[in-house]
């Protein structure tokens, strides 16, 4: 299938899957990228509350990439709740086999691997899962292309899964309203995972991503916003705290030149993430 068709194909999924939003394109949002000399990205932002879509870059919003480290989401979820890992202080012993991250040389629980994105743990949460049961959950969920070409320990690093920012978007949605094929135990302490800052009107949950490729590595920020407000409840609400959380769901991400060394490419993407929500008033 050409290019062409297949954005089209995707286009007609996004607008269908978008029907009762407001759909917004956000070119300005493409400073933030020009800034740090970077050609091809795009961002995908959904006000949940307005049921509002904002995006740059729709064409590459809509096409799919490896999703690299992000996909520690999913492992986590098909982890827990198979009793892979009982909870997220699940142990595994580092083999003592020296990887590129010192900090990956170490055992380590569930929770500190997803914030380390330590790959080895999760090849052996993978092959622990078995292939079986990981694709049963990726086709349930409807997660990408669901293609796990190349091995269990492989499929999400080698460009056989491949997902969207427009689908990612969705899936953190359902995982944020426990909608996925999972308990809701189980999405609980994933997102409960996902968080990684703390301000006084939001709190901001992600995974990041890092899709190494001969030409241009993929770098991928995932995840959700909380605004929070406080708000005068009515004496009857079922909301008894006066305060109420606003979710936004994004997914962004970019090329970056593989030759390219002179940026510290893990904190540009942190950068242009927080630069946009900023920009949007999710965030101050």
């Amino acid at each position: 299938m050409r290019l062409g068709l297949i954005l089209a194909v995707f286009t007609t999924l996004f607008i269908s899957s978008c029907r009762e939003s407001r759909l917004h394109d956000k070119p300005e949002w493409g400073k933030h990228f020009e800034a740090q000399g970077i050609k091809n990205g795009c961002f995908m932002l959904r006000d949940n509350n307005h049921e509002a879509v904002y995006y740059y870059n729709k064409e590459r919003c809509l096409q799919r990439y490896l999703p690299a480290f992000t996909f520690k989401i999913f492992n986590s979820l098909v982890a827990l709740e198979t009793g892979v890992a009982p909870d997220e202080s699940l142990i595994i012993k580092w083999d003592s086999i020296p990887r590129r991250m010192d900090v990956w040389n170490k055992d380590m629980d569930m929770r500190e691997a997803f914030k380390l994105s330590c790959v080895p743990y999760y090849q052996e949460i993978a092959r622990r899962i078995g292939p079986d049961l990981m694709q049963h959950y990726l086709d349930t969920s409807n997660y990408g292309n669901r293609n796990m070409n190349g091995g269990i320990d492989q499929f999400w690093l080698n460009d056989s899964l491949q997902i969207s920012a427009d689908e990612q978007v969705g899936f953190l949605k359902r995982l944020y309203f426990a909608e996925l094929p999972f308990a809701e135990r189980t999405q609980r302490i994933v997102k409960s995972m996902m968080l990684q800052e703390e301000g006084t009107d939001y709190k901001l949950y992600y995974k990041t991503g890092w899709g190494i490729r001969t030409q241009s590595n993929v770098m991928w920020v995932v995840g959700f916003i909380e605004k929070i407000e406080q708000v005068k409840e009515h004496e009857k609400s079922m909301n008894k705290s006066d305060v109420r959380m606003y979710p936004y769901f994004f997914a962004m991400n970019f090329d970056a030149p593989v030759s390219d060394t002179t940026k510290d490419w893990p904190s540009v993407r942190v950068d242009i993430l927080k630069a946009v929500l900023k920009d949007f008033g999710a965030m101050k």
